[in-house]
């Protein structure tokens, strides 16, 4: 999140132009042709992530067909269930891998608890959406593209997105103290960090980065502490430098396409600079390499395998190979990312290999 999410998580404009100033119209271009060509906007995403979404194409109101929907059932049903944002919910299958590294993904019981821990951190994510863009209903509304948001175009009421939030987050505090003790603990620090977020934390420089990142390690340890396995100290620091490392070059990703393209960027991120973002996904990649080096020469010792130890190699190149796509300031989501080079699904399925033979074989 957040797990802002997570879930959702997350500008200023080009150097030299006003907040929400139009470009000027370029070889005699109507006013129509202007709006039609202004740069995409970075539009804040779950868990502090942003992503580039394009301006609207036409002076039209947006959220037209969603006012005609606002207050009637359907309507409510339709704006809960997309403000509740299931498709983010993927990221929360990061529950398994503490489960994976300690050799028990084949037990029934720990894979029980394992699903406990992706359904309360589903609900505790989407209880965030909802406080977040309850919070933010006024800008949102003035807002070209997050206007069509279930709260802001009117769908979902505020006392009802405020009430079905509060269910949500409690309600997953609760059943995690139900299932486990130390996952009642991960999903109170990440419920209370995420609201910290909401509430004026995501406009705090490195602050910011490290909540978004924490989404990611509190997820990760969420697996373990629901079932109560041993997480390596290891996996923990690959984990937290890991996340950190995706969400600094995300950000530096933005900066620079915001640089090149006059695209607007969001408030926070004014007080980064390209070359400090540059620093941070650096020394986070270094700490990346040294602490999984570490962990596998653990597991080795652990499981007597020398594949942990073989694992190393496909991890490093493909630390170094997602790098280059930071580096051209074109790392987004990282899924798509990964997805769109075949070198980095080649080694991602070398690494599971590797892995799958240092804990199963």
């Amino acid at each position: 999140m957040s797990d802002k999410n997570e879930t959702g998580a997350g500008v200023s404009e080009h150097p030299g132009t006003e907040e929400g100033a139009a470009l000027p119209a370029r070889n005699g271009a109507t006013a129509k042709e202007t709006l039609r060509t202004e740069p995409a906007r970075l539009d804040e995403d779950e868990d502090g992530i942003v992503a580039a979404e394009e301006e609207p194409t036409a002076p039209e109101t947006p959220r037209s067909e969603a006012v005609s929907q606002a207050g009637t059932v359907g309507g409510l049903v339709k704006g809960l269930v997309r403000e509740a944002r299931p498709k983010q919910w993927v990221k929360n299958v990061l529950v398994l891998a503490a489960v994976f590294t300690a050799g028990q993904i084949g037990n029934p019981g720990v894979l029980l608890y394992s699903a406990i821990a992706f359904v309360v951190f589903s609900m505790a994510a989407s209880g965030i959406y909802f406080v977040n863009d309850a919070k933010d209903v006024e800008s949102d509304r003035a807002h070209p593209t997050k206007c069509k948001r279930p709260i802001a175009a009117g769908l979902v009421p505020l006392p009802v997105a405020y009430a079905v939030a509060a269910v949500l987050l409690v309600g997953s505090i609760v059943i995690s103290a139900l299932a486990s003790t130390p996952l009642a603990i991960v999903m109170f620090v990440y419920v209370a960090v995420q609201l910290g977020y909401c509430f004026g934390l995501k406009h705090q420089p490195v602050i910011d980065l490290c909540i978004v990142s924490s989404g990611f390690l509190l997820r990760a340890v969420a697996g373990g502490a629901a079932a109560q396995l041993y997480i390596s100290q290891w996996f923990l620091l690959v984990t937290a430098f890991g996340s950190l490392f995706m969400v600094a070059g995300k950000r530096y990703a933005e900066i620079i396409l915001a640089q090149n393209t006059g695209a607007k960027i969001r408030k926070s991120l004014e007080a980064y600079s390209p070359s400090y973002l540059r620093f941070v996904w650096a020394i986070s990649a270094a700490i990346v390499i040294m602490t999984y080096s570490l962990w596998a020469f653990e597991i080795r010792e652990t499981v007597s395998s020398i594949w942990s130890t073989v694992s190393i190699v496909p991890m490093v190149i493909a630390i170094l190979r997602y790098a280059v796509d930071v580096d051209k300031g074109g790392a987004g989501e990282p899924e798509e990312v990964v997805l769109k080079d075949k070198i980095l699904i080649v080694l991602g399925a070398a690494l599971v290999c590797c892995l799958l033979l240092a804990f199963y074989l």
